[in-house]
């Protein structure tokens, strides 16, 4: 150490004072932010490269002051984003950061709390084994129930496919892996509309993305009970080894939902581990009269929902529940000494149950947003998101030259507009609609492609989406396709 270390650096936080003379600033940004969002673009001009472009390429020598870095925020990066919180919003999955959850994020943020262990966030830990049993509760699932907040659906996912992986001990994949050894081929199946993390998920844990069999699905977009059994059956003949099936509760593309019931009648009988994806309608279960959805859900080893999706929590937050919690932790515990602990027997560390070490505060915010708005006002407006859903879809049957393309239970509507020439020509003209539409910048959509057809998506699950969002959306989707405007009264 220096005799005569200087005294003039700084090494210290910003003063108390100033963190709050910036966050009054913020909240007041914020707040108007969410009373105006249309004062921006939904979508911006799409230049790659803009926004890199517009700030400095090297970090500063001297440090810049707080109000300066929150006006390049506001001039260079604001303007350049894709506004999710926007009511115009309908695309992929629409959300919301809703104000109790910013303030829970808020708070979370503030605490910093890591809770690996249950010692390193007592608080934390137990909340979030109280939070996903609410969850639980919420979609009408019965007791027996473990729940883990992970960042995303694709980790979750991956989580119930380790747990499969590892719930046969006799592979000893943990210790020995899989390569360099004379293992069967490991099978995972899922329809032909599952989303992608259930192939990113194989590829990660060297299942491999050849041994993902995609079943093939029905006229409405559901996997076939059929097609299944017969894709085990051939592949026990061939000396592969199912080890898991992925039944979809709100496909990405169309939310259809799997026939989840007849699929747990086989994974029972064919002693293969069943996971539901249920990351986006999951918390349609909120609504009693859609409960009819989750026959099945309860017969499965593990099911996601991320709250981040449909139960307005600002991202990232999603819920992987599992009845065998003790496979999972088999699958990634791994205690160093200076992570032991007395109490480590009798309480929930999370580091135990995945490949992180590290575990966010999410519960808080996702507990401030059920106690917000309730059981009752989450199903309310789940249940208005469905009926505006319907409605769109009603002008979409009513108005010649479009189609609906696939059913809508939740509240995500397919559909396109007819056009004269080949599939491929008909499948450009659907594209140009969309992009017309986007470069409004007063909605955006998105798109998926069904048995070839291009077919535009309309997801409303935005708090502060309107039905005048949705009529200025279907306003300018007829005015891109070439529709003429019906006359005035």
């Amino acid at each position: 150490m220096p005799k005569n270390p200087p005294t003039s650096i700084d090494t210290g936080d910003f003063p108390p004072e100033e963190f709050q003379l910036r966050a009054n600033e913020l909240v007041k940004w914020i707040a108007d932010y969410l009373g105006h969002p249309e004062r921006y673009p939904v979508l911006p001009p799409l230049v790659p490269g803009e926004t890199r472009a517009a700030l400095p390429a090297s970090p500063p020598d001297e440090g810049e002051g707080l109000r300066t870095i929150l006006d390049g925020f506001e001039r260079d990066i604001v303007p350049r984003l894709t506004h999710w919180n926007h009511p115009g919003f309908l695309a992929y999955f629409a959300n919301t950061a809703s104000v109790p959850g910013i303030l829970g994020e808020l708070l979370a943020t503030a605490l910093n709390t890591n809770a690996m262990l249950w010692r390193t966030g007592p608080a934390a830990a137990e909340l979030e084994q109280l939070t996903t049993d609410w969850v639980r509760q919420l979609i009408g699932l019965q007791p027996g129930w473990f729940g883990i907040i992970t960042d995303l659906a694709s980790t979750s996912t991956l989580y119930a496919l380790a747990a499969a992986r590892e719930s046969d001990p006799t592979l000893e994949i943990r210790r020995k892996g899989l390569a360099g050894r004379n293992l069967p081929a490991l099978r995972v199946y899922c329809s032909d509309q599952a989303h992608t993390s259930v192939h990113k998920a194989a590829i990660t844990l060297g299942i491999g993305s050849d041994n993902v069999v995609n079943v093939e699905s029905d006229a409405e977009f559901r996997m076939r009970p059929d097609a299944l059994e017969r894709a085990i059956a051939t592949d026990r003949a061939a000396g592969h080894r199912p080890i898991a099936i992925v039944g979809v509760l709100g496909t990405t593309s169309t939310t259809s939902v799997d026939p989840l019931d007849a699929i747990a009648d086989i994974a029972a009988r064919e002693k293969l581990w069943f996971h539901v994806d249920a990351a986006y309608a999951g918390v349609a279960g909120a609504v009693p009269e859609m409960r009819h959805h989750f026959a099945g859900v309860d017969r499965a080893d593990s099911l996601v929902i991320n709250p981040h999706k449909w139960l307005f929590t600002p991202m990232d937050c999603s819920v992987l529940l599992i009845k065998r919690p003790d496979i999972l932790k088999r699958a990634f515990s791994l205690v160093a000494s200076y992570l032991e602990t007395a109490e480590q027997d009798s309480v929930v560390n999370y580091m135990d149950y995945g490949f992180q070490l590290g575990h966010r505060f999410r519960a808080l915010k996702l507990w401030m947003v059920i106690r917000a708005f309730g059981a009752r006002g989450i199903a309310d407006r789940i249940r208005h998101h469905c009926a505006l859903a319907t409605e769109f879809a009603d002008w979409v049957r009513a108005e010649p030259g479009w189609t609906v393309e696939a059913p809508h239970p939740f509240s995500v509507v397919c559909f396109r507009h007819d056009a004269p020439g080949t599939l491929e020509e008909s499948n450009a003209h659907n594209s140009r609609i969309m992009d017309r539409v986007n470069a409004s910048g007063e909605v955006f959509l998105s798109h998926t492609v069904l048995k070839g057809r291009y077919v535009i998506r309309v997801a409303i699950g935005n708090l502060r989406t309107e039905r005048s969002h949705l009529e200025r959306a279907w306003q300018l989707l007829r005015t891109a396709a070439g529709t003429p405007e019906p006359a005035a009264d």
